[in-house]
C-alpha cells in the first residue's frame, strides 16, 4: 500500500538533514575567520533549517485531508518557514551583531541543500 503521508515525512527528513550537513560545513568554512564568522554561517543556515522544520510540520501535520486543506496547510507552511527564517536571521543581526556576510552564505549553503536533496531523491 502506498501512503503518499510518509514519503512526504521522508523526503521532508531528508531535505532537512542535507540542511543540517550544508549548515555545519558552512559554519567550519567560517571557523579560520574567527568564532562570530562561524557562528554567524550556522545562524544563516540554522535559519533556514528551523524554517524547513516548521514548514514541513505544518505542511504534513495534518493528515489525509481534501485537496484545499492540504493546499492551504501547504502555502501557511511556507508563509511560516519565511516568517522564521526573517526572524531568526533578524535577531542574529540586531541582538548578536553576527557579520551578515557569512549568515547570507550560510541561507544560500543551506537553500541550495534542500534543492540537491530533492532532485537527488534516489
Amino acid at each position: 500500500m502506498h501512503d503518499p503521508l510518509s514519503t512526504g515525512r521522508r523526503l521532508a527528513s531528508r531535505a532537512i538533514a542535507w540542511q543540517a550537513g550544508a549548515t555545519a560545513l558552512t559554519a567550519l568554512a567560517f571557523l579560520p575567520l574567527g568564532a562570530r564568522h562561524a557562528l554567524a554561517g550556522a545562524v544563516g543556515g540554522g535559519a533556514v533549517f528551523a524554517g524547513a522544520v516548521v514548514a514541513a510540520w505544518m505542511a504534513l501535520g495534518g493528515g489525509v485531508q481534501p485537496a484545499g486543506a492540504a493546499i492551504g496547510r501547504l502555502l501557511a507552511g511556507v508563509m511560516l518557514k519565511w516568517v522564521v527564517v526573517f526572524l531568526v536571521l533578524g535577531l542574529g543581526l540586531a541582538v548578536l551583531r553576527l557579520p551578515p556576510l557569512p549568515m547570507l552564505v550560510g541561507v544560500l549553503a543551506a537553500t541550495l541543500a534542500f534543492v540537491l536533496a530533492n532532485l537527488l531523491k534516489r
